[in-house]
């Protein structure tokens, strides 16, 4: 338990900052989740169109320091040459 007034509030702070982080990365692998799905199906239009939200939510995680710029951009390329990969093939 926090001893400090200054300790019990930054116990407070890291607790609702834990939940709002974890609530958005649950969120982002989720939608990863679900071009994977669709990548896998074979339905690229549903792939690009969840493609796009992907890209929206690792952006928003990256600007709010949840995970690292880079790591975004990795998962965004990633995701974006296993699409292409696949119209290829088809």
């Amino acid at each position: 338990m926090p001893t400090t007034k200054s300790a019990a509030k930054r116990l407070r702070q890291n607790t609702a900052r834990r939940t709002q982080n974890r609530s958005l990365k649950r969120d982002m692998r989720t939608q990863q989740k679900r071009v994977e799905q669709a990548i896998a199906a074979g339905d690229l239009a549903q792939a690009e169109k969840e493609f796009r939200i992907t890209v929206k939510k690792l952006d928003q995680a990256a600007c709010k320091r949840v995970i690292h710029r880079n790591a975004a951009a990795r998962t965004k390329s990633r995701l974006s040459a296993r699409i292409k990969a696949t119209k290829a093939k088809g």
